[in-house]
């Protein structure tokens, strides 16, 4: 599809920049609408985030997708979108294409012909409406006078729309950038600075040697909360801290200086669990007893730190609480988190109340669109993110 020679004389309806989910849905609507739709990416070839997610798998939707699923703003914004173009449109795209998936925890969907199958089904779908991409393209600038004027490495384009698809600049190994941000700023429209979300969290020296250093490579299911919201998963003890499901869901709702609880024992009462133990092997050290439930390495380093270990006996009832309320709540301190290298993606972009949510047209700029990651709308882990995509890409094509 990379048919396009350096020119100074191209006009098309749309101009997509970025060939990842949100883009190529969008084009694939707008080219269905009989519109000349062109697609510009910088990277070597479309949907270089769809080829790696899901561990080549592809997470591409979720079976519970609700609004309460994003973080905005504006939390009512991501809702007529989603209502529009739902996971089972997408699901019934991929079934037209003889793709399966495989469900795996908590409503996750995952592609088993990979996600190099994904991308070249939305590919087919453009060009069976007559989208052209073209790769390796640089934009140069972006100016609107009666039309949008494009500069680029690979020509001048001039357009009716330009629908700006450049995700955030989460994994910038990739090429990710703000991008986005900086065409809404050019335009006057306002917007969050990118932060990284779903990622893993990093700690202090001190706290590294203290426990996570001699840690490494220990997972185990827990409860992390932070201001207010939980979540419960598989948490990953790293040699620069914490990784895993459940961390990269709280890091979302985690700001520098907020402290997590971790919730080691989330299907126990600590306290109701130990008095009980105490009862039927008063003998017993309360390492031994622990070993029973959470990792024996995990076990001596919270005994060498936070409390001794001697026989169940010995503990009053008060020692007993301090203890239980660890096992429950064990307050942590990030220092901060892995940042945009490893994060799967940004929270922030365009503000919501810049945007039609129908249509994600600027509401100050008539034909300029922003959708996807771009947009102040950031999923949970889980496939919420990619429905976001080709929710707000296909609202976006009905009108671009």
């Amino acid at each position: 599809m990379n048919s396009f020679k350096k020119t100074n004389n191209n006009r098309f309806d749309v101009v997509i920049v970025g060939a990842g989910a949100a883009g190529l849905m969008c084009a694939i609507e707008a080219g269905k609408r009989g519109r000349r739709v062109l697609v510009l990416d910088k990277a070597k070839k479309a949907g270089r985030k769809i080829l790696i997610s899901g561990g080549g798998k592809s997470n591409f939707t979720n079976l519970d997708v609700t609004p309460e699923n994003y973080l905005s703003d504006n939390p009512h914004f991501c809702k007529s979108a989603l209502a529009r173009y739902s996971q089972w449109d997408f699901m019934a795209l991929m079934s037209a294409y003889q793709l399966s998936w495989e469900e795996r925890e908590h409503g996750q969907l995952f592609c088993e012909q990979g996600a190099g199958a994904i991308v070249d089904l939305l590919l087919n779908e453009c060009a069976e409406v007559g989208v052209k991409l073209i790769c390796h393209a640089e934009i140069e600038s972006l100016q609107k006078s009666q039309q949008f004027e494009i500069e680029s490495s690979v020509g001048r384009f001039t357009t009716q729309s330009v629908v700006i698809a450049t995700g955030g600049p989460s994994i910038p190994k990739m090429g990710a950038t703000d991008f986005g941000v900086r065409i809404a700023k050019q335009f006057g429209l306002k917007s969050l600075p990118f932060k990284p979300a779903l990622v893993p969290f990093t700690f202090s020296q001190e706290i590294l040697k203290g426990y996570f250093t001699e840690l490494s490579g220990i997972s185990l299911p827990v409860q992390i909360g932070c201001n207010g919201h939980f979540f419960r998963e598989q948490m990953l003890i790293t040699h620069r801290g914490l990784s895993g499901p459940v961390v990269l869901q709280i890091s979302s709702y985690w700001h520098k200086g907020d402290a997590i609880e971790v919730n080691l024992l989330p299907d126990l009462d600590a306290e109701v669990w130990l008095l009980e133990q105490q009862r039927q092997q008063p003998k017993k050290e309360l390492k031994t007893v622990l070993a029973e439930v959470l990792p024996k390495r995990l076990v001596q380093r919270l005994c060498l730190h936070d409390f001794s270990s001697k026989p169940l006996c010995q503990y009053d009832g008060a020692s007993v609480l301090n203890i239980a309320q660890l096992l429950n709540g064990w307050p942590l301190w990030p220092s901060g988190t892995e940042g945009m290298r490893t994060a799967e993606v940004a929270s922030g972009g365009v503000v919501c109340d810049e945007l039609s949510s129908k249509t994600l047209e600027a509401k100050k700029v008539a034909g300029l669109f922003f959708v996807g990651e771009t947009v102040d709308v950031t999923g949970h882990l889980g496939g919420f993110n990619f429905q976001w995509a080709w929710a707000s890409g296909w609202s976006a094509g009905q009108v671009a």
